[in-house]
């Protein structure tokens, strides 16, 4: 089987984490293969993944090996693997845009955001790259409230007819105009914003649903995150976040079993606290009332090194991403984007959202969400009537 050409945009700590995860899988197998929810989809193993593009705007990143750049300052998620080999994919000058906050500009020297000289491409300068690298699936790897450069190069992988997987919470995938201009030149779309592996917002979103299916009426919940990486110290600008918000707010209210007024749901990065570096802090609150009308509340405190958590899943993203390529489905993955991420087109409970997506895995079914469901079923019922 050939490898899964994967192009890169933004090489960051999430970029990092998932460049380091390929070496060291690659190293490991299926018995002692731990931190992967999948080792093999459609045959495609971790190691089968392969780094041909990247963009970058800093300085210390441009014009070097993959490889080397995602060791490079400000970058400063764990090395769990420091001996990746060189790739031979130099990272090339990207659209700067609105790709970073101003305020980070001048923040201090190792925070700083050290512009490339080189000039930005223009988009044909892109979709070249692309094509001549033979790029297959484009990630969005770009700082949060980054909606103009995200549209960009949502339109480089148009042009290009490169699959797209968005990271990050601009709304691509969940929008119908975009998404219908990947259904119709068949090019798979998997999105929007990265779910973690075990973060913030799975858990607050199991807790919720546990909630719920236990009786119990959530009344008010907080979620509050802080970290030192470069994505916290962005989102100090609070005009880039509204999108961020949004994304992790729908994502617990859309598995509460009543929407929850806004004055009593908070949910979404708090605070840059620089020495914990790429470690996220996150500290969940819910109140609600039990049998009788009695009073609760849940207080949860969970530490995850937030890139390799991003990692874990994005990963199984890039691997169904080529399985629809391999089968000529083009279009919005509903199963994956509803597994993987926290605003997809269409919202599902977790465990319909894994079925889902272990259908598409497993069988040929795959793009419209209620046909996977109706296919479920029926295996379901067919089994019941076999005995």
């Amino acid at each position: 089987m050939q490898n899964i050409r994967i192009g890169i945009v933004g090489v960051g700590n999430c970029a990092s984490s998932l460049v380091q995860g390929i070496s060291y899988y690659r190293h490991k197998d299926s018995e002692d293969a731990i931190g992967l929810m999948h080792w093999e989809i459609g045959g495609y193993k971790p190691c089968d993944i392969e780094v041909v593009s990247a963009f970058d705007i800093d300085r210390r990143k441009v014009g070097k090996d993959v490889a080397e750049a995602i060791f490079a300052e400000p970058n400063c998620t764990t090395v769990f693997y420091k001996d990746v080999p060189k790739i031979g994919a130099t990272v090339c000058m990207g659209k700067i845009m609105d790709g970073f906050s101003e305020h980070m500009r001048d923040y201090d020297n190792k925070y700083t955001f050290v512009l490339a000289d080189e000039p930005e491409p223009e988009m044909g300068e892109v979709i070249r790259v692309l094509k001549e690298s033979e790029t297959e699936i484009l990630l969005n790897y770009l700082p949060v409230g980054s909606e103009e450069a995200t549209r960009f190069y949502v339109e480089c992988a148009l042009g290009a007819g490169v699959a797209f997987v968005n990271n990050m919470p601009v709304f691509i995938v969940s929008d119908p105009a975009w998404a219908k201009r990947f259904e119709e030149k068949n090019i798979p779309i998997i999105g929007d914003d990265i779910k973690a592996q075990l973060g913030a917002t799975i858990t607050h979103r199991t807790l919720t649903d546990l909630f719920k299916k236990r009786g119990v009426k959530l009344e008010r919940t907080y979620q509050l995150n802080t970290g030192g990486n470069t994505d916290f110290l962005n989102m100090l600008n609070s005009i880039r976040l509204l999108s961020k918000k949004e994304s992790k707010t729908e994502a617990v209210q859309s598995v509460a079993g009543r929407r929850l007024d806004d004055e009593n749901i908070h949910i979404g990065p708090s605070d840059y606290v620089a020495w914990q570096k790429d470690n996220k802090i996150c500290f969940i609150r819910m109140e609600g009332k039990l049998f009788g009308g009695v009073p609760m509340n849940l207080e949860l405190r969970l530490s995850v090194e937030d890139s390799p958590n991003s990692a874990g899943i994005v990963i199984d993203a890039i691997r169904c991403g080529k399985l629809a390529l391999d089968r000529g489905e083009g279009g919005i993955l509903y199963g994956p984007s509803a597994y993987f991420m926290k605003h997809p087109p269409q919202q599902y409970t977790d465990d319909e959202a894994y079925r889902m997506t272990e259908a598409f895995i497993n069988e040929t079914w795959g793009k419209k969400p209620d046909e996977m469901l109706d296919y479920r079923r029926g295996k379901r019922e067919q089994a019941v009537a076999e005995g």
